[in-house]
């Protein structure tokens, strides 16, 4: 068992991100990821765009940019590295959509370790947000 499924562990929570209201209703995602730089949502939204439309490259720099910002939001809500970051808590499904455009785009590439690294990341979060973003 890897501390990530600990069931002592507290589940991390991420706060509400301003960008899903914005994209949701219909805001172009590079202009939600300018006026919020820190929203993991609109950089993996970016990422997932470019990805569907065969543009790798540009597709892994935004799923990196939103791991970080995603990394960068996790340690402020007290996440040490690991334990469950839960699918079913909205706000974090930026972040884990994030990770696994970033792990799609590094196999694409030839990145076969980092895509590796990711995949065990976003199933030590929590193997929910895998089925859910595996189907689709």
């Amino acid at each position: 068992m890897t501390d990530a499924f600990n069931l002592m562990a507290q589940p991390t929570r991420l706060p509400e991100d301003p960008a899903v209201a914005r994209l949701e209703a219909g805001e172009d995602a590079s202009a939600v990821a300018a006026a919020l730089p820190a929203s993991c949502t609109a950089w993996a939204t970016l990422a997932e765009t470019a990805l569907a439309a065969g543009r790798t490259v540009e597709g892994y720099a935004y799923a990196r940019t939103g791991y970080h910002r995603g990394l960068d939001a996790l340690r402020r809500a007290g996440w040490k590295g690991n334990g469950p970051v839960p699918w079913a808590h909205e706000p974090n499904r930026g972040f884990l959509r994030a990770l696994h455009a970033l792990g799609r785009a590094a196999g694409a590439i030839g990145e076969q370790d980092e895509a590796a690294r990711c995949a065990q990341l976003l199933a030590d979060c929590d193997p929910e947000a895998v089925r859910y973003l595996a189907a689709g």
